[in-house]
Order: C-alpha cells, then structure tokens, then sequence
C-alpha cells in the first residue's frame, strides 16, 4: 500500500473544493477554506508536488457529443504488447484498466450507436475473447474522494 502524505482539515477542505469545482480561482479558494491566497497557493502546490493532486480537466457529456451508447467491455487473456498498443490508439476507449483476474483488461468505450459497437468489438475480439456490458445509467460518477481516516480499534475488554 502507498503511503500517503499527511494532510490537515485545510488541505482536506481544498481537495474538496477543487473536486467540486476545479476553475475556482485561487483567492476564492482560500476565501471558501478560511485561508489566505498565499497560503492556498503553497498548499495546492504542495499537494501537486506530492502527487495528490495529478491534474485538471473538463467533465464533458458524451451524449451531448453523438456517442449515444456506453458500454464496459472485459477482455480476456491477450498479448499484452498489441492490447496496450490498441488502448492507447483505440479513440472510443474512454477509459482502460489492465486488471487482475480472468480477464486482462476491462474497457469503458462510447460509441454512436450499435453498429459502431459491434465494429468496436470485432475489433477488439480478434486479439482475445470479449464480454460486453452496456451501461444503461450513471449513478454516480467522479465521485469526489477525500483522504481515507483508518478507524481507530475498539480495545476488547478480557472476560473472565
């Protein structure tokens, strides 16, 4: 397990807020964590500096883009030079895990529709067996992640 670096009820509240809104301005940081500019300036630099926080993006629609369907695709066993070559130049791939287990990989692609689809996983099924999952709804994604805090353990008390 990574050791992670120790963070405060400030730098808590900042990853907080930048997960909610990653466009606020330094200075509104500071104002909605009570703490000057300067200082939200040096503590977001040191959470970058220390890998915490890795980067920043637009969350964009797919739907809104013309990728109508969603699905999670499990690839099994396969070479693992041409399936991570494929992950890297397949555009629809949103998202690719090598995992453990029976299957080497699971994709989240987008396509247009279902035609586009198959193609996607013919293309994917000639390099190894495939099961495909259409996803039907988000329930939630992004989900914002603070620090996990390890419970403290409860001290049994010896029976006689």
């Amino acid at each position: 397990m990574t050791q992670s670096p120790t963070l405060d009820g400030y730098d808590t509240r900042i990853l907080a807020e930048l997960q909610a809104d990653a466009r606020l301005t330094l200075a509104e940081l500071g104002r909605r964590v009570h703490l000057s500019q300067p200082a939200v300036t040096e503590r977001v630099r040191k959470l970058e500096a220390a890998g915490v926080i890795t980067g920043y993006r637009a969350t964009v629609n797919l739907a809104a883009l013309g990728y109508g369907i969603r699905a999670l695709v499990r690839v099994g066993r396969a070479e693992q030079r041409p399936m991570a070559h494929l992950m890297q130049t397949l555009p629809e791939a949103v998202n690719a895990w090598s995992v453990t287990g029976e299957d080497s990989w699971i994709l989240e692609i987008a396509v247009t529709d279902v035609a586009h689809l198959d193609a996607v996983v013919t293309q994917l099924s000639a390099l190894a067996e495939t099961s495909t999952s259409i996803i039907l709804k988000a329930v939630h994604e992004h989900r914002p992640m603070l620090p996990m805090t390890v419970p403290t353990p409860v001290r049994q008390e010896a029976s006689t």
